[in-house]
């Protein structure tokens, strides 16, 4: 697969599809074979940046120690570990859940982020995840780490060996689309036991459109 096959394919799908009243979203399904996803080595489960983000913005709620209060305000919304006991209430630890894209936290208080949260946050998938760089080293630029999470995907499988992803808006120009599906592709690819030969078919599409395959 290469970015000629994408812009081949990304030109198709512009003409096809429909001028809706919001802005669609271009997508890449990856279906996949020979995997069973059941099994823990053949499941897919790995974060790749992008690079270049969507106007899509994030929310990011950070929960973070005393100290690192003030650096964390780059980011939606700042809970500090003193805070944490006023979360006792299933309704409202559920709805900061639904509030916010991602939250990400200070190293040092995560013992008390999973007793907190953890019960809401871990079937929804919200719980800081080390492998997305959702944990707040010190020695991080909270602000440059705020432009990486805000570019960067999850590519899982979950019950069919398929894989689903946005890669930006259809208002991003090709070229810079193209990179984004580059990266995504060779991420998964790298992934997987077998590589390409895991690679049943490449699907790109916008968020009403039907499906074009990549060939």
């Amino acid at each position: 697969m290469d970015r000629n096959s994408f812009k081949k394919a990304l030109e198709e799908l512009r003409k096809i599809s429909k001028e809706r009243n919001f802005k669609q979203s271009v997508d890449v399904n990856v279906n996949l074979r020979d995997l069973n996803v059941k099994k823990a080595e053949d499941n897919v489960d790995v974060f790749v940046t992008l690079p270049y983000k969507s106007e899509k913005k994030l929310k990011i709620c950070a929960l973070v120690s005393k100290d690192a209060v003030e650096k964390a305000k780059v980011f939606d919304k700042v809970i500090s570990e003193v805070e944490f006991p006023s979360y006792t209430d299933k309704k409202k630890i559920n709805n900061l859940a639904k509030s916010y894209d991602i939250f990400v936290a200070s190293p040092n208080i995560m013992a008390k982020v999973a007793t907190t949260f953890g019960k809401a946050f871990g079937p929804k998938g919200k719980m800081p995840n080390p492998k997305a760089a959702h944990i707040l080293l010190p020695t991080l630029e909270f602000d440059k780490l705020r432009d990486k999470l805000e570019r960067t995907v999850k590519l899982k499988t979950q019950k069919e060996p398929i894989v689903k992803c946005s890669i930006g808006r259809e208002n991003m120009n090709d070229d810079h689309l193209a990179d984004n599906f580059m990266a995504v592709y060779n991420g998964l690819i790298h992934a997987l036991p077998k590589e390409e030969n895991n690679v049943k078919g490449v699907f790109i599409k916008t968020t009403m459109s039907k499906p074009i395959l990549l060939k």
